[in-house]
């Protein structure tokens, strides 16, 4: 069991270090100087060769990005070059809406997704299996915004059940800001839904077959 998690963990290292890597090159490539984004079309290229400096962004890449890496395992993820403000504070200020979004949509993937599945297979090659099946292919299929933009129009715009948009905030409530957090909760555990529902038939199937006389 050591050896199995020690290999997970090392995988998990490397696979956080290539994504990190990728993500600071094409951030980097992608929308051109930074210097120059964050000016504008105003700045001169001295201000912008002065602002590069005092940023660090004049220096190789692989050492803004070992830089990068040695303040980021000590917790430091740096400073955003658009709003000017610590990484980690932007992280911090949207867990509020994002956990709870998170937690919502893994409770509606088990509660939905356990017993559909469990359905399927103890309908083996019925009609329970047959519709738990299509209802599964359908979460597949269906991307994520494209679930989104049918629930909004059909429980907002045709039953008037949900918003179609926006955050009441926690303030107001834990009922309206929760509601307002149902659709994309939805929409987001939609994929899920459809694994698990799968797995679950797939396991009890399994196991039934491997007790069967």
């Amino acid at each position: 069991m050591r050896r199995y998690l020690l290999r997970r963990a090392s995988a998990l290292a490397a696979a956080l270090f290539v994504v990190s890597l990728l993500v600071f090159v094409v951030i980097r490539v992608l929308p051109g100087d930074p210097a120059l984004v964050i000016m504008g079309t105003e700045g001169s290229p001295e201000a912008a060769a002065r602002l590069r400096e005092a940023l660090g962004l004049n220096r190789p890449l692989l050492v803004q990005y070992a830089d990068w890496l040695g303040r980021a395992i000590t917790g430091d993820l740096g400073r955003s070059l658009q709003y000017d403000v610590p990484v980690s504070s932007l992280i911090l200020s949207r867990l509020s809406v994002t956990v709870p979004l998170t937690l919502l949509a893994s409770f509606f993937v088990v509660v939905t997704a356990l017993p559909l599945g469990l359905l399927a297979a103890t309908h083996h090659r019925r009609a329970g299996d047959y519709v738990a099946m299509v209802l599964s292919q359908v979460g597949f299929s269906v991307p994520s915004f494209w679930a989104g933009l049918l629930l909004i129009l059909l429980f907002s715009v045709k039953l008037g059940w949900a918003r179609a948009g926006g955050f009441d905030g926690w303030g107001q409530g834990i009922w309206p800001a929760a509601r307002s957090l149902l659709l994309p909760a939805l929409a987001l555990g939609l994929f899920q839904f459809a694994a698990l529902a799968r797995a679950t038939r797939s396991a009890v199937l399994d196991v039934a077959e491997a007790h069967a006389p």
